[in-house]
């Protein structure tokens, strides 16, 4: 298969999500993982990653109300090397006027101590057809290298695809929820589609906010009152036994942590996964990951007793496939 334009900027095969980082204001780390995380908490990761060579870094304004931004902007300004990776989100621009998309990438760059952003998304699909045009006035000023759109379904890909290669561009990455219990961009064909145009596909929620992780059972369920407690709750962990069962006889095969397993899965398919990353150990388990070829049989019998476990579990922001 051919690299995608996203692949020949020489990204790793895994990116670090900074979901988790910052706390506060909207869809901040307290709220949806249960912690609170700072620069000081989040320093060492980040060396990590970089010595390791994961310099792909994936982040958003929503998250945590421009919070995470601003630590990872701490973190890279002062180096050439990092691969950032950010987001608009429609529902922040409301009030803000005709060049909302201009003024919140313009904050984010500040946040970011960038000019230029190597990897700019729309982040759902509100007005596509609005913002699509938005995106490309954005691309005219020749401060995005790459664009990409998340949440959108197959119609909505190929309407935004379409809409940039007419003003001379084109869509060069989507990046949607994709694990082993949601393989919806698969079933709906935005997969196949993607392979076909030649456009990079990144997953994220591989882990499922760590319910695949290996951390977590029905002994050991995951932290009550967040978003992810709240989807994953004792009787759903029951149920994807047979999955974890699984994770850990491969595991000791390869001889890595349980989390590698569903990470080596999402690359095998194709996809650069978008790890989130919040201790030096998960940057290791990554770095693993990224090395790890499954097996065609073993992504097989993962994905059948996946599906035999029933369990299909959608985030409340994301939109129709």
């Amino acid at each position: 298969m051919r690299k995608t334009n996203i692949q020949e900027m020489k990204v790793p095969n895994v990116a670090l999500g900074t979901w988790s980082w910052g706390f506060g204001g909207i869809a901040g780390g307290d709220s949806i993982f249960g912690n609170k995380l700072g620069e000081e908490d989040l320093k060492p990761v980040f060396d990590k990653a970089m010595s390791l060579g994961l310099t792909l870094w994936d982040t958003a304004t929503v998250y945590a109300s421009g919070a995470s931004e601003t630590i990872l902007g701490n973190f890279v300004k002062d180096r050439k090397d990092a691969i950032i990776s950010t987001k608009f989100t429609p529902n922040l621009a409301e009030g803000r006027g005709e060049d909302a998309m201009q003024k919140l990438f313009d904050e984010s760059c500040e946040r970011l101590y960038r000019n230029e952003i190597e990897i700019y998304w729309i982040h759902n699909t509100q007005d596509v057809i609005g913002w699509t045009n938005k995106l490309i006035d954005l691309l005219k000023t020749g401060r995005v290298k790459k664009v990409g759109v998340s949440n959108h379904n197959l119609e909505q890909v190929k309407y935004v695809h379409e809409a940039l290669k007419a003003a001379g561009y084109r869509l060069d990455a989507i990046q949607n929820h994709y694990s082993l219990i949601y393989r919806t961009i698969e079933t709906t064909g935005i997969l196949e589609y993607c392979k076909e145009e030649n456009i990079a596909v990144f997953s994220y929620m591989v882990l499922e906010q760590g319910a695949l992780s290996g951390k977590y059972t029905a002994k050991n369920p995951l932290p009550a009152r967040t978003r992810r407690g709240e989807a994953f709750p004792v009787e759903i962990l029951e149920k994807l036994e047979p999955l974890f069962a699984e994770q850990r006889r491969l595991a000791e095969k390869y001889n890595v942590g349980e989390a590698i397993i569903p990470t080596a899965w999402a690359i095998g398919k194709g996809t650069i996964p978008i790890i989130g990353v919040t201790k030096v150990e998960q940057v290791v388990d990554a770095e693993l990951a990224s090395n790890i070829e499954l097996t065609e049989e073993e992504i097989l019998m993962l994905e059948k007793i996946a599906e035999n476990t029933g369990v299909f579990v959608k985030g409340g922001w994301e939109s129709s496939m």
